[in-house]
């Protein structure tokens, strides 16, 4: 059998930059992918109706247009392209207000009004020197490149979300905030929340939050052209249980979270380093739901419509609520939900004249209860009449997350919650955490840093810690 330099397990997001990495190197690379395509979150399928196109999982791509290493690839010769809604994102309230975040920091200022000052001063800084900082946001823990721009960045993000909020006066600035630092998927009150909303608002200003044409397979497919255009080979339909059922190879990446590495045959981990695994904590799950629509959905305030995402969490306090419970293990009756409306932006998305839906709200890790209406009920809260424009539905549970794609453990997308303990240190505390216990083989997964999300960065850089350690490769960060 053929000897590859590299053989990278998963083809999500991560083991595709990890592929690419190693094959922009002139090395030899297989990419083994378990299902019968590639993509992992990056998938699009007909859900519910013929002709109606959702994405199963990720949808909304702001770190995808700010991830260096996306950023660093020409995925446009290879067919990817994006459109920018009116809006990044929404949040109405149901007292009238609706908090807006702009493709443009000048005109989100204005919109907060007396609470521009404040979203300028956190934001401001990340937006100006991204390119500066993404490398140390990034990437795993080591002496920072530009460290007082860093300094500067983390005296906001180590925060809370809940302090950072005290700042604001109004109930939309709060809420749009808090809407923002619920991604995160955590409690509002954990240390290091405050990050995730400078960052997601950072971007959306900057780069905006942008929707891929065809849908988030548009993407894997893209990563797929390019890597296989260097010369990278490719195997679907193989789910790997024992690693000596692999051909043979220098160094073995894996696009899994630690419970999937421990059950995997083959595998000579030390106790010490299984006991380590095994301690690595879970997030939140999510429910998901995919509607085939007969038309837009009729939201109150009418440019929730031009939004790429729209924030239903009502109020700062509801929202705050709802991540608690869902921390907690307890039902969550008017949960925060992510909702978008693709099909408003790209026509292939629906037959004409139609519409998808999608959207998902957190829930207790694992949880069993059908949060469908529950979903559908608090979108009704802020578009009256929107289950009567429903013509199909598709749900996922947490259970059926984990089993459509296993590195979604419990429903938890992020792979394992990202706290203060476990937003670098994961899935250990170490200089390089991408290594396993074995000399030659590595985790790439969003159980790594930079943690969950489409922006291949935890393969991009889990790759160039074993080019230099294997081949001597050195890759700049």
């Amino acid at each position: 059998m053929r000897k590859f330099d590299a053989i990278i397990i998963g083809s999500g997001p991560n083991g595709l930059a990890a592929a690419i990495t190693f094959q922009q190197q002139g090395l030899s690379t297989l990419l083994v992918e378990g299902a019968d395509t590639i993509g992992g979150g990056m998938r699009t399928k007909e859900l519910t109706l013929p002709g109606f196109q959702h994405d199963v999982c990720s949808a909304i791509h702001p770190m995808a247009m700010a991830s260096p290493f996306f950023r660093s690839l020409p995925l446009e010769t290879f067919g990817l392209s994006f459109v920018k809604p009116k809006y990044a994102a929404a949040h109405p309230l149901l007292g009238g207000e609706t908090g807006i975040l702009y493709h443009s920091l000048t005109e989100t200022v204005q919109a907060l009004g007396q609470d521009g000052d404040v979203y300028r001063r956190l934001v401001e800084n990340v937006i100006e020197h991204w390119d500066e900082l993404a490398p140390d946001i990034m990437g795993p823990l080591c002496l920072p490149k530009h460290p007082l721009l860093l300094a500067t960045f983390g005296l906001n993000a180590l925060q809370p979300a809940s302090w950072t909020a005290r700042r604001f006066s109004t109930a939309a600035a709060k809420a749009l905030w808090a809407g923002m630092a619920a991604h995160g998927i955590q409690p509002l009150t954990n240390w290091t929340t405050s990050a995730i909303a400078i960052v997601l608002s950072a971007v959306g200003n900057k780069y905006g939050w942008q929707i891929p044409v065809g849908g988030s397979q548009s993407i894997a497919n893209a990563l797929l052209q390019y890597y296989q255009s260097l010369g990278g080979e490719v195997q679907t339909d193989f789910w790997v249980e024992d690693i000596r059922d692999l051909p043979a190879y220098k160094v073995l990446l894996c696009d899994m979270t630690p419970r999937q590495l421990l059950q995997l045959k083959g595998v000579d981990f030390t106790n010490s380093y299984r006991g380590r695994l095994a301690r690595y904590r879970q997030g939140m799950g999510v429910f998901k739901v995919d509607w085939a629509l007969s038309e837009m959905t009729p939201f109150k305030d009418l440019r929730c419509q031009e939004a790429a995402t729209v924030h239903l969490g009502n109020t700062y306090a509801e929202i705050v609520e709802s991540e608690r419970l869902g921390h907690l293990g307890r039902q969550v009756d008017r949960p925060f939900v992510l909702f978008s409306q693709q099909s408003a932006f790209d026509c292939s998305r629906a037959p004409e004249g139609k519409h998808t839906g999608w959207a998902y709200c957190h829930v207790p890790n694992g949880s069993t209860i059908d949060y469908t209406e529950i979903i559908e009920n608090q979108i009704e809260r802020f578009a009256p009449g929107f289950k009567d424009t429903i013509l199909a539905k598709h749900s996922f549970s947490p259970a059926q997350l984990e089993r459509y794609n296993p590195n979604y453990i419990g429903g938890d997308i992020n792979g394992g919650i990202m706290d203060v303990t476990q937003l670098y240190s994961r899935p250990i505390l170490a200089l390089n955490p991408y290594r396993t216990a074995l000399e030659n083989m590595y985790i790439c997964s969003s159980s790594t840093p930079p943690g969950g999300g489409v922006h291949g960065m935890c393969g991009y850089q889990a790759a160039r810690m074993a080019l230099n350690e294997h081949f001597g490769i050195v890759v700049k960060r």
